[in-house]
């Protein structure tokens, strides 16, 4: 006999027993548990989740242990898992109720820059987002399996205090898997895992918009100054004028109106009575000669 032999086997039903049991004295003690529940034979039924799953399936360094963290996944094993910035924290019920912990590096920077800028002007909303409504295009950025949002193996460390010897244990597969099934609940939590703001995504759309609607405003506005200019008319206010002339051609008009006024009025008072009042006036000058 080797110098370990497997523990006896304990049926499943009597497995879940006992963990319910540590859940519910940890519950007490004031932990937040957060089992994960399977409804069917499905792990994860929307967009969000079924990628991560899909993601995972794809690395030859994982497909041996999937299929049993699948299972265990799937019967309820996994009594409480919760996810924060770079660290999924988990108990699965097995022989006893073991302890897992997967750390995942940060989403560098460079990465999460360019997969903004190759989904700017793609996303509507917030909404649209996490409901994983998206187009082709957004879907295939951030399931990338190379530079997309999800991590690759080389990026996630294991831990589990079971007494298998392997990198990726059954209770790590079924902890890996059971984040799938978070992401159907709360898609944001990838964004937290990974550690950026899913926000910055909405963000750099509206900045798009924003640039896109400026330069057709500025487009127009240089419309409008040229046509002005052409055809010498005032488009402002979207009401269009006839121009007046320039303001020395206008001085200098003023001023040749001015000199033909002056000298009407010098003709006018060269010019000589006639008619009646003409004789009349001649009539007075003689008297008072």
């Amino acid at each position: 006999m080797g110098w370990y032999s497997w523990r006896p086997y304990v049926p499943v039903a009597e497995r879940r027993r006992r963990a319910l049991r540590k859940m519910e004295s940890l519950r007490k003690k004031g932990v937040s548990i957060q089992p994960i529940e399977i409804q069917g034979r499905k792990i994860a039924k929307t967009f969000w989740g079924g990628a991560w799953c899909n993601h995972l399936e794809a690395f030859s360094d994982f497909e041996n242990r999937l299929p049993r963290g699948r299972t265990y996944v799937r019967n309820g094993s996994v009594c409480h898992l919760a996810l924060s910035k770079a660290r999924v924290e988990a108990k699965v019920a097995g022989s006893e109720l073991y302890t897992v912990s997967v750390k995942i590096k940060p989403l560098p920077g460079k990465k999460w820059k360019a997969i903004k800028g190759r989904c700017a002007g793609q996303i509507g909303s917030l909404l649209e987002l996490l409901q994983g409504r998206l187009s082709d295009h957004v879907m295939a950025v951030v399931t990338d399996r190379k530079d997309g949002l999800f991590p690759l193996p080389g990026e996630m460390s294991f831990q589990c205090s079971c007494p298998d010897w392997a990198v990726m244990c059954k209770h790590v597969a079924a902890v890996l898997y059971g984040v799938g099934a978070r992401l159907d609940e709360k898609p944001d939590l990838l964004f937290t895992l990974r550690g950026v703001d899913h926000e910055e995504l909405i963000a750099a759309d509206a900045e798009k918009a924003m640039v896109a609607a400026t330069w057709r405003g500025k487009s127009r506005r240089l419309a409008t100054a040229d046509v002005g200019a052409v055809f010498g008319i005032d488009l402002a206010g979207g009401e269009s004028s006839m121009k007046g002339p320039p303001d020395g051609a206008a001085a200098n008009g003023n001023a040749r109106t001015g000199r033909a006024t002056k000298k009407q009025s010098g003709k006018a008072q060269r010019r000589k009575p006639s008619g009646a009042s003409g004789e009349a006036a001649r009539r007075a000058a003689n008297k008072v000669a």
